[in-house]
């Protein structure tokens, strides 16, 4: 259902972005919107995991430095059938961890030193499997591929309300480009829907996540601790000089987002993760 989903999502956005590139500039607005989407996926496939991880001043561990994680690392990699992941600490509070890499040999898991400081054994593997069944199932590459595409979509879109407000736009449809009027109107529309789908996307991938690392790591109780934990420690010590555009990488929302700004979150409520998983644990 949520694979589904996620497919008519993506769809549903790359139609926004042609339609977009049209009403602006016709049949040739259209290829150069798309041409410039085509430019930033190539750069986010190929050099996502060095951005982010730069981004973080992520810092490479070995089995030396890190027994433990090393040890959860490895042994979930074996058991889900992908090359191990390089591990990567981040110097934070704040607890939390994401996973990156254009494809399972490219993997990478990164944790905060927060995380490592709150959870048990247990639990981090809990997260472990979460961050590798995003790897396993190239989650990382959908994200992206949508953050991408929602971020193309927003800065044409505001670009278009300018050269409608103040370009003068024309009154007709020649070409197939919209008047000043529909121009703004659709360009507002077409950024809010952008938002909106790269959040259910990044939603529902979350909801898959937590249903492969649980059968990963074998017991979903393990996540949905580890996950209340999260809850509270990221309401303790939010990660306040997180970007926003790397939110829905981490396993929980690093601003903890309350009230109606949760509606705009990047990953599904929490008490909803939580009831999925301890269900999970009931029916085995």
């Amino acid at each position: 259902m949520n694979q589904a989903k996620t497919f008519f999502l993506m769809v549903f956005l790359t139609i926004i972005f042609v339609a977009l590139g049209s009403m602006i500039g016709g049949q040739t607005g259209a290829y150069i919107a798309f041409m410039i989407a085509l430019i930033m996926n190539f750069v986010s496939y190929w050099f996502c995991d060095k951005i982010v991880l730069a981004m973080y001043s992520a810092k490479p561990v070995s089995e030396k430095e890190a027994p433990q994680l090393y040890s959860i690392v490895y042994n979930l990699s074996q058991k889900a059938s992908i090359p191990m992941p390089r591990i990567y600490v981040i110097e934070n509070e704040s607890p939390n961890a994401f996973a990156t890499g254009r494809n399972p040999s490219n993997g990478v898991v990164a944790v905060t030193t927060g995380i490592l400081r709150i959870l048990n054994r247990d639990e981090l593997e809990g997260v472990i499997a979460h961050e590798m069944s995003h790897i396993k199932h190239r989650d990382i590459l959908i994200q992206t591929v949508a953050a991408t595409l929602a971020g193309a979509i927003t800065m044409i879109a505001n670009w278009a309300r300018f050269a409608a407000l103040f370009g003068g736009g024309s009154s007709d449809d020649e070409d197939g480009r919209g008047n000043i009027f529909s121009v703004i109107i659709f360009s507002i529309f077409a950024a809010f829907a952008a938002m909106l789908i790269q959040l259910a996307i990044s939603r529902s991938r979350e909801y898959l996540a937590d249903e492969g690392g649980a059968r990963l790591s074998g017991n979903p109780l393990y996540l949905s601790g580890a996950l209340k934990k999260l809850s509270a420690g990221i309401a303790l010590t939010p990660m306040n000089n997180a970007n926003p555009s790397t939110a829905p990488l981490f396993i929980v929302n690093p601003f903890a987002a309350k009230g109606v700004l949760a509606l705009f979150s990047t990953h599904p409520p929490m008490e909803e993760r939580i009831k999925r998983l301890e269900e999970m644990a009931y029916r085995r």
